[in-house]
């Protein structure tokens, strides 16, 4: 493995890390980390409350590079795992879901962007 990748690794993991801090500082318990299934990944999944939340967390250098790099493709593969992990814990199916993104960059907290898109 390159170091450019095992950097880029280190850097999805303590930005990870980052965003799980900040949620659990807004009252979210955190579920699941990087969790995976065939149909894709998620990054998070917290809950809070009534609201099951799956997060997709972007580490990049600017605010607007990190909002700009989830894709529509990348939406619909979290969708497609979310409904797998919902499958499996028929428990949590009654909760509000959502769609989050937590955009972390260099110097600044991490923004925490709240239904950051919608699966219709």
């Amino acid at each position: 493995m390159s170091e450019a990748k095992r950097r880029a690794q280190r850097h999805g993991r303590w930005a990870e890390t980052a965003a799980g801090l900040l949620l659990l500082a807004k009252g979210y318990r955190i579920l699941e980390r990087d969790w995976r299934c065939k149909a894709g990944e998620i990054d998070l999944i917290a809950r809070r409350r009534h609201i099951l939340a799956f997060i997709e967390v972007k580490h990049r250098p600017s605010i607007d590079a990190a909002g700009d790099s989830i894709g529509v493709r990348q939406q619909a593969r979290i969708a497609r795992a979310a409904t797998v992990y919902l499958r499996q814990r028929p428990a949590l199916a009654g909760l509000d879901l959502r769609f989050d993104a937590i955009l972390v960059v260099p110097w600044r907290l991490p923004a925490h962007i709240r239904g950051a898109w919608r699966i219709d």
